[in-house]
């Protein structure tokens, strides 16, 4: 369990604003062993809770003034068709199956990348969340691979000839590794960098310049990894859906 870092570099002093580990909260006994609450279960509990949250409102707003739309439910009616739009330009007719999946992983994704701007640490700057992210979506591919393509699923390890079949293996199991690594490593990465930048810097460039690096990389960055994460979904179930 780390308690920040009082320590320096060089003759560089670190204060313990640059922290960018993971606290271990509670402790929890479970089956015999001791596990623990980390502060990514907080932050993550705090995320899916603003969710409900939003989208419970989202849904009365939309159903009570559908005559007399507010902006608020104008701006969810907006949303939804974008992301239909979205999911039907990258994966067709097959992208109403989809939907729903997409746009939860999608707005859970930003929201956890974007989540240092409100002074949580992100989720997805733990290695064990968007590993999970990405189990999730390669049992999705793996599914449609076999509901579609049946055998040719199987078949397909031995294309275009059977020695191909260890690097075919290698690479369906490279998915879950890419994507979850590439989410991983940009947020780490801008977690670390934000945390060294208060760190380090007088109190005096504490105002004013950090607005622009969290804007690059929390905001930015976080969306880009989000929609990063969501393209190659539908990309790689797609392509298992398409059987020629």
């Amino acid at each position: 369990m780390h308690n920040g870092l009082a320590i320096g570099v060089g003759r560089i002093p670190i204060r313990n604003e640059a922290d960018f580990f993971i606290h271990e909260l509670v402790p929890v006994k479970f089956f015999g062993s001791t596990v623990y609450i980390t502060t990514t279960h907080v932050c993550a509990a705090i995320i899916i809770v603003t969710i409900m949250i939003l989208a419970i409102c989202a849904r009365n707003s939309v159903l009570k003034h559908q005559d007399n739309p507010t902006k608020f439910s104008a701006g969810v009616e907006i949303a939804i068709e974008t992301l239909l739009k979205f999911v039907h330009g990258s994966m067709g007719e097959a992208g109403k199956h989809y939907i729903n999946y997409i746009g939860a992983i999608f707005i859970y994704i930003f929201l956890s990348n974007i989540s240092g701007l409100f002074g949580l640490r992100p989720p997805t700057a733990d290695y064990g969340t968007t590993l999970c992210l990405a189990l999730i979506t390669f049992v999705m591919i793996q599914y449609a691979a076999i509901r579609y393509k049946k055998w040719g699923a199987f078949t397909d390890l031995f294309q275009p000839v059977f020695f191909f079949f260890p690097m075919n293996v290698i690479s369906e199991f490279a998915t879950p590794l890419s994507l979850s690594l590439r989410l991983f490593g940009n947020i780490l990465a801008g977690t670390v960098m934000m945390s060294l930048y208060y760190g380090l810097m007088p109190v005096l460039f504490r105002f004013g310049i950090p607005a622009f690096l969290h804007i690059y990389l929390d905001l930015f960055s976080g969306a880009i990894q989000a929609y990063v994460f969501t393209m190659l979904t539908m990309t790689f179930v797609f392509d298992k859906r398409n059987v020629e």
